[in-house]
C-alpha cells in the first residue's frame, strides 16, 4: 500500500517563508548590511536630488511665466544693409499700440550722452554699467513691472529730475529707498522709486528711468524708442510677432528685431535638462558602484555561510531553494538601500527648495524608477553569489570550518 499522495512531493518555500529566510541573513550582519546598503542609497538619493531640484526649478520658472505671462513681445532696431546700427521711428509705439491683436504697448529709449553717479565727485569712467533710459508711463502695465520701494513716474514727475532705478542700479550705486539723489547727466536727479528684479526684462535691472519729457529737455534723448514692449492676446501672439517688424518700421521691416523674452526662459531651462542629464549620469555610476557593493557582500555572506548552506541541502532545501535564499537577500538588501535613498534625495530637494523659496517638485516616476532601479541592481549583483551558493555540494559545504 503506497504512503500519502505528497510524500514524494517536492519540498517549496512560501513567500512569507523565503522573506523570513531573506531577512535572517541580513539581521545576522547589521553594519555590514548598512554599509553595503549606504552605495546604494547615495546613487538612488543622488539621482533623486537632481530629478527633484530640476523639477522645483522648472516648477518654479513655470509659475513665473504664468505670472508674468508668455505673451510679451519686444522689438529693438536690427542693423541695417551695411551692417549699421539702425533705428526705429518715434512713431513706432504708437502703431503699434493700434493693431488690434495687441493689449498695450510702452517703450523705452537709451539716453545714449547721459551716465549716472552716485555723486557729482565720482569718476566718469566708473558707470557702473547703469543705462539711462528715457520711460512710457504705462511700463509697468505692459511689462508686469513692480517696485520693492517708492512709486513709478507720472504724470507729475515725467516733466521733472526724478527717476526710478532697477533693482541692480540701486545696489551699485548704494540706494536703499527713494528721497536720496543721483548724478545724472550733469545734474541732480531725485530717485522716486526701486523696481523689484523682472525675469522677462532683466536690462531694465541694470537702468535708471525718467521721463520721456525731462529726457529731451534736459538730457537730449532724440525720441528714437529702443526697445518696445508689446503684451498681445494670449490668442495672437504668433499672429502679433509676424506683423511687428512691418508695423514699428514700415520702411525697412528688416532692420527690426522681435522676441519673446519667455522664449529664453525657456531655452534656458533646456539648458538646465541638459545638465541634469548630465548629473543624472553621475548618479547611475554612484548607483552601480553601490552594485558592486552588495555583489561584493553577497559573495563574501555565500563564502562565511558554507556551513550553513551545507546544513540546509542535508534537510531536504534543493538548489532552487538556496538560489531564491540568497537573490532575496540581495534584493532586500537593495531595496533597503533604494528606500533610504529616495528618502534622503526628497529630503535633500525640499531642502534646497524651500532654502530658493520654490514648490517642492519629486516626481512619482522618479521616485517609482529608483525603487526599481534598486532591485533590478539587487538581482543583478545577487545572481551570480546565488548561483555559487546553489551549487555548493551538501558535504563539501557541512565540511567548511
Amino acid at each position: 500500500m503506497s504512503g500519502p499522495a505528497h510524500a514524494d512531493a517536492p519540498s517549496r518555500l512560501l513567500p512569507g517563508d523565503v522573506l523570513r529566510v531573506g531577512a535572517a541573513g541580513l539581521r545576522a550582519r547589521p553594519l555590514r548590511v548598512v554599509l553595503s546598503a549606504l552605495g546604494i542609497a547615495i546613487g538612488i538619493a543622488a539621482m533623486i536630488a537632481v530629478v527633484g531640484i530640476s523639477s522645483s526649478s522648472r516648477a518654479q520658472l513655470q509659475a513665473t511665466l504664468d505670472r508674468l505671462g508668455t505673451n510679451l513681445l519686444t522689438v529693438a532696431p536690427g542693423k541695417d544693409f551695411f551692417g549699421a546700427d539702425a533705428a526705429l521711428p518715434p512713431s513706432a509705439p504708437g502703431m503699434i499700440a493700434r493693431m488690434p491683436q495687441v493689449e498695450s504697448a510702452a517703450s523705452t529709449g537709451r539716453v545714449k550722452s547721459a551716465r549716472v553717479y552716485r555723486n557729482d565727485h565720482m569718476p566718469a569712467g566708473e558707470t557702473g554699467g547703469i543705462s539711462v533710459l528715457a520711460a512710457d508711463l504705462g511700463l509697468p502695465r505692459t511689462v508686469g513691472l513692480t517696485m520693492a520701494s517708492g512709486s513709478w513716474l507720472n504724470a507729475g514727475t515725467v516733466r521733472y529730475p526724478a527717476v526710478v532705478l532697477g533693482s541692480a542700479s540701486a545696489d551699485r550705486l548704494g540706494i536703499a529707498g527713494p528721497g536720496r539723489q543721483v548724478w545724472l547727466g550733469g545734474q541732480w536727479f531725485t530717485v522716486v522709486g526701486i523696481l523689484a528684479p523682472n525675469l522677462l526684462a532683466p536690462e531694465l535691472d541694470s537702468a535708471a528711468l525718467v521721463g520721456r519729457d525731462v529726457a529731451a529737455a534736459r538730457l537730449g534723448y532724440d525720441g528714437n524708442p529702443t526697445t518696445i514692449y508689446t503684451r498681445a492676446r494670449k490668442d495672437s501672439v504668433e499672429a502679433v510677432r509676424d506683423l511687428l517688424a512691418a508695423t514699428a518700421n514700415p520702411e525697412a521691416p528688416n532692420e527690426t528685431d522681435v522676441s519673446q523674452p519667455s522664449e529664453a526662459l525657456a531655452a534656458e531651462a533646456a539648458t538646465d535638462r541638459a545638465f541634469t542629464g548630465l548629473l543624472l549620469g553621475l548618479g547611475a555610476v554612484a548607483l552601480l558602484v553601490g552594485g558592486l557593493g552588495v555583489a561584493n557582500t553577497m559573495v563574501i555572506s555565500v563564502l562565511e555561510r558554507r556551513a550553513e548552506i551545507g546544513l540546509r541541502r542535508s534537510v531536504g532545501a534543493t538548489r532552487g531553494h538556496i538560489r531564491v535564499q540568497f537573490l532575496t537577500e540581495s534584493q532586500l538588501l537593495a531595496a533597503l538601500g533604494g528606500t533610504g535613498g529616495v528618502a534622503l534625495g526628497t529630503v535633500v530637494t525640499a531642502v534646497y527648495a524651500l532654502s530658493r523659496g520654490w514648490p517642492t517638485v519629486v516626481p512619482a516616476w522618479a521616485m517609482a524608477g529608483g525603487i526599481l532601479a534598486t532591485l533590478l541592481i539587487g538581482a543583478v549583483a545577487g545572481l551570480y553569489p546565488a548561483l555559487r551558493a546553489a551549487r555548493l555540494p551538501p558535504t563539501e559545504a557541512l565540511a567548511s570550518p
